[in-house]
Order: structure tokens, then C-alpha cells, then sequence
């Protein structure tokens, strides 16, 4: 027979620091995401300051679990610095359940390499269910307001600034309209995530005649292929030809940035921040009609809500956002205006039961 393995009791630090170099090297391999990665690193050593770095790991009950997801909830997101940006203090519920995902995959390795007797996610409380599965407040833009984001990015590269900020008219060289017009409509029209879009390459699209492709590189390095419409595959053009080659002799010695599609002004690759910071601009320049806060994955949600409000199967735009599962494309689609009673008018009998009423009132 063979010997069972043996129980190798480590501290809790050390069987953390063990299982993020694994999670470095799935993220290098392509297995996870850089931001997947990230968000590993993030919310593992977040548990073991919870539940005390210095204990032995195989010591952690369900309970030792359960009260750190606790304090988790109760302690303030870092991530928003405006409280207005959240209706009630500590985490949502799905901050913490993705918390509590990140943590049982940590045990599961854990109790793959024997650093624990048994995983104590069994005996922790199930994960908590959302109650606003319904959503009141709209993420996603209407098709009126999504115009009139694509509009405001067509200002002119003098007024970069935002409106009303007092702040000077941009330098020539700062005018980055035409860049900006891209991201904002890439961001509408195909709904990619933040992080896709910030490390495409220029060599990711294929660029002929007849058609515009873009090979996106989703999460865990999965890849998908879409088509660009004929305004979109211009405006890459224009982008190209006019733009990007002044940003990139910026930095002709930088071969990520030489590579990468979108750049700043001093020819470096545009990080997700960046992303969110013009996006945040082209809203201060729309009309006060439709101004509201906007991020780019409100922008994904708009890409979806949108052709599904236009009759395009959930199926199809499950594939053009990146989604293994329909499911997750629900979540994706907010409630439109009107739809219900859309949907009971174009109801397939409803034809049927007019001709029958009609047929009764002769009959009489």
C-alpha cells in the first residue's frame, strides 16, 4: 500500500505566498488573467490578515472563514473614494462573494498540496444571494444618450479639458480627439472589457479591403474574432494613419508601445485608468439631458442591452461580450423602457385573439 501523504502544517503567510507564485505562473501561461491574477493576489492576503498570518493554516475552522467574511463586509471599499458612488457602507454582496471565491480556490489548492486535514469551505455558511437581482438603477445608456457620448467625443482636440473647469485650452500636441472618438465607440459598439481593450495590439486586427477584424484576447487568454462596421474600421484608419504614428516616435525605443493600439500622448500604452479618465471626460462634454456617470463596463452592459433591444439573439451578443454562459449575458441586460408592453402587443396569439373577438361580436 501507499502511504498517505503527510500533513505539512504551515503558517498561513507562507502557504499564501506559496499559492500566488502558482497563480503568477497560471497568469504568465495564460491560464488566468493579469486582472484575474491581480484579484487573487489582492483578496487572499486580505484573508490572511483576517484570519492571522502567523497561524497554522490547518487551525482555520469554517468558523475562523465565516467571521472573516464578516469583517470583509463591514470594512469600507477602498475602490470608491466618493461615498456617493454607493448606496450603503461596506461591501456589496457580490464584492464579498467574489472574495469568498477567491479564498475557496486558496483552500482547494491547500488541500490539494496537504497543507490542510480537510477544506473548511464545507463547513462555512453557503455564499449570500443578492436581493436586487432586479436592478432599479439603470447601468446601461439609452441609444439617445449612447449618441450623444459619441458626439462629444468628436469635439475638437482644443477642448480636451472639460467643459467648464476654467482649465486651459489643450496644447496641439495633447489633442488626442481622435484616439479618444476610438475608444468610446469601440467601447459602444463591440463592448469589450477595459483590460481587452487596453492591451490590444495593433497587430491584433486584420485590416482588408472588404473587412476589419479584431482578435481580442479575453480572460484566461481565451481569444474571439469580431468584425468591425464600416464607421468603426474608418475610424481605426483614420486613428492610425493620422494619430498614433506622432504618439508612437514619442517612444521609438519602446517595443511595448510600439506595439500597442492605443497610446497616450507621450507615446505609452493607455492603461484601464486612462480608459476611465477620458470616458469620464466625453461625459462632462454631453448635453445635461443625458449627462450621467458612465464607466466602460456600463458601456459593455449598453452594448448588450441594446442589440438585444433591437432583436438580436442573447446568444449572439453572448459571443460578441466574451461570456462562456448565456446566464452571465443576463445579467448584463437592463430592464428597457417600454419592452413589456412591446413584447404582449407583438405577442405571436395576439393577432389570433383579435380575429376571434371580432368573430364573436358578428356572431352575436
Amino acid at each position: 500500500m501507499v502511504a498517505p501523504p503527510r500533513l505539512d502544517r504551515v503558517a498561513v503567510a507562507t502557504a499564501v505566498d506559496r499559492y500566488l507564485a502558482t497563480v503568477r505562473v497560471e497568469s504568465v501561461r495564460g491560464v488566468l488573467s493579469p486582472a484575474t491574477a491581480r484579484s487573487y493576489d489582492r483578496d487572499v492576503r486580505e484573508f490572511a490578515r483576517l484570519v492571522g498570518a502567523d497561524r497554522v493554516l490547518d487551525d482555520v475552522t469554517g468558523e475562523d472563514v465565516d467571521d472573516a467574511l464578516v469583517r470583509y463586509q463591514a470594512s469600507p471599499d477602498l475602490r470608491y473614494t466618493d461615498p456617493a458612488r454607493k448606496g450603503a457602507p461596506g461591501r456589496s454582496v457580490a464584492t464579498v462573494n467574489r472574495f469568498r471565491q477567491s479564498v475557496s480556490r486558496f483552500f482547494a489548492h491547500a488541500a490539494r498540496q496537504c497543507w490542510v486535514q480537510a477544506d473548511p469551505m464545507q463547513w462555512a455558511a453557503p455564499p449570500a444571494r443578492s436581493r436586487d437581482r432586479l436592478r432599479v438603477e439603470r447601468t446601461a445608456l439609452s441609444a439617445s444618450a449612447a449618441g450623444a457620448l459619441l458626439q462629444a467625443t468628436a469635439a475638437d482636440g482644443a477642448r480636451q479639458g472639460p467643459v467648464g473647469s476654467g482649465s486651459r485650452a489643450a496644447r496641439k500636441d495633447q489633442a488626442l480627439a481622435q484616439r479618444d472618438r476610438l475608444v468610446i465607440a469601440l467601447l459602444l459598439v463591440l463592448g469589450p472589457r477595459v483590460s481587452e481593450l487596453a492591451r490590444a495590439d495593433v497587430a491584433d486586427f486584420t485590416r482588408e479591403p472588404q473587412e476589419t477584424r479584431w482578435r481580442i484576447v479575453g480572460k484566461g487568454g481565451t481569444t474571439r474574432t469580431v468584425a468591425l462596421s464600416p464607421p468603426l474600421a474608418s475610424a481605426l484608419e483614420d486613428y492610425l494613419r493620422d494619430l498614433r504614428p506622432r504618439l508612437a516616435a514619442r517612444r521609438p525605443d519602446d517595443p511595448d508601445a510600439q506595439r500597442a493600439l492605443l497610446l497616450t500622448w507621450r507615446g505609452r500604452r493607455v492603461d484601464t485608468q486612462a480608459v476611465r479618465a477620458l470616458l469620464g471626460r466625453a461625459v462632462e462634454r454631453m448635453p445635461a439631458p443625458y449627462r450621467r456617470p458612465a464607466t466602460p463596463h456600463a458601456l459593455r452592459h449598453t452594448t448588450a442591452t441594446l442589440l438585444v433591444a433591437e432583436g438580436w439573439d442573447v446568444k449572439v451578443v453572448a459571443e460578441l461580450l466574451g461570456h462562456r454562459s448565456i446566464a452571465t449575458t443576463g445579467v448584463y441586460l437592463d430592464r428597457i423602457e417600454g419592452e413589456l408592453a412591446a413584447a404582449i402587443r407583438s405577442h405571436p396569439l395576439s393577432a389570433g385573439l383579435a380575429v376571434a373577438s371580432s368573430g364573436g361580436a358578428d356572431g352575436g
